[in-house]
């Protein structure tokens, strides 16, 4: 099992996620050359976030041991960045792949509506359906309506 992980300057990294979560998330911190205190999280080309390491900082015994079932097999992520904001201040999930907006304008699209940032370009059309209610680690409904992005890498 494969993963693609992209990051910096339109780099695509392969990654074996069959690991410990600890090992995977560390991996991707130093290829990403994140901060080894950070939080990070990848995001599928359907929209779908997948928080790495937050449960392992915590200690929490539900927290998953592997990388493997949280990533769907040959799928491509974009390296996310959570930081958390202080003083009432919203969490920004920050994309550590440059350009993100030229890769994969609904990816951006998405971060800025996670970190509760206003809409841009004809986003509030597909905004209409309100999914605040959703689980960020659910079965999304976005992935009907973003349709699949891998045309654009290949």
């Amino acid at each position: 099992m494969f993963i693609t992980v992209r990051f910096g300057a339109g780099h695509g990294e392969l990654v074996n996620p069959w690991c410990s979560l600890v090992t995977l998330t560390a991996h991707l911190k130093h290829k990403g050359q994140v901060p080894p205190d950070a939080t990070i999280a990848l995001l599928a080309e359907d929209g779908h976030l997948v928080r790495l390491g937050e449960d392992l900082e915590k200690g929490t015994s539900s927290a998953p041991s592997m990388g493997s079932p949280l990533l769907q097999e040959r799928g491509t992520y974009v390296l996310v960045q959570i930081i958390r904001g202080e003083g009432g201040a919203p969490t920004r999930y920050v994309s550590l792949l440059e350009n993100l907006d030229d890769w994969y304008p609904e990816l951006a699209e998405e971060l800025h509506w996670l970190s509760g940032l206003p809409a841009t370009g004809n986003s509030r059309k597909r905004r209409m359906g309100n999914r605040r209610g959703q689980k960020e680690q659910g079965t999304s409904s976005r992935s009907r309506r973003m349709g699949s992005l891998t045309s654009r890498t290949r």
